[in-house]
């Protein structure tokens, strides 16, 4: 799982950047949020993740200076920003940052940006990393323990094993738990109930109510019904 922050002085930034996230099932831990430069930058410091997205223009430090500061930490940074000019662009990648993307922010552009810093290795074990990426491509497929063993090219008691190591986890638990962050995302984009479990792979609906409740905390009709309210 990648461990990132979000460093903006507007909260809808922060929100939406959250929510497309969550709502695309991007194996991405949010490990916290600051509103100005000198509060990215304590809190890149101190938890040193994997990724940071890093609004240019904000109170106190701006995005350059913040990563200018941050010397031996390894974060990766996605700049923010909605001057998006070359010579932004360019001192962004002089500093050595990842990417620069415009907002508002495109749902595809994240996606694409995350790639480009990070990769599809999500994890320091390259085994892990391919069953994950086949996931994530494949969610709405048939998809099994051996299945994804065969895949990532080891047994799947060994797979079995990494699951547990890195994210605690079965990796079917975690197959539904992807799955489960996708269809949060049909649903608040207004597509029905039935419609969302089919195209996340379920072919009964009393598995996608049990799995829906047990991750979200609520029926797929009670949640729908309730972010369309939003």
């Amino acid at each position: 799982m990648i461990r990132a922050v979000i460093c903006d002085d507007e909260t809808a930034s922060l929100v939406i950047i959250r929510y497309l996230i969550e709502s695309e099932g991007l194996p991405v831990e949010i490990a916290g949020t600051a509103s100005n430069g000198q509060e990215a930058l304590e809190l890149i410091q101190k938890e040193e993740p994997d990724l940071a997205f890093l609004d240019i223009q904000m109170p106190k430090l701006d995005g350059f200076h913040v990563l200018e500061k941050l010397g031996e930490v390894k974060t990766k940074v996605i700049f923010i920003t909605v001057y998006n000019t070359f010579a932004y662009a360019q001192r962004a990648l002089r500093l050595g940052a990842c990417d620069i993307i415009a907002k508002p922010i495109d749902v595809q552009q994240l996606k694409e940006s995350i790639i480009r810093a990070i990769g599809w290795n999500f994890t320091d074990n390259e085994t892990l990393n391919r069953a994950i990426h086949y996931i994530d491509l494949h969610y709405s497929e048939s998809l099994t323990l051996n299945s994804l063993a065969e895949v990532a090219c080891c047994t799947p008691s060994h797979l079995s094993h990494l699951f547990r190591k890195y994210f605690d986890t079965s990796a079917v638990s975690y197959i539904h738990k992807i799955r489960i962050r996708k269809a949060a995302g049909l649903l608040r984009s207004g597509v029905s109930v039935q419609d969302a479990a089919w195209q996340t792979g379920y072919t009964s609906m009393n598995h996608f109510y049990k799995y829906f409740k047990l991750y979200q905390g609520m029926t797929p009709a009670a949640y729908r019904r309730d972010r369309s309210k939003e």
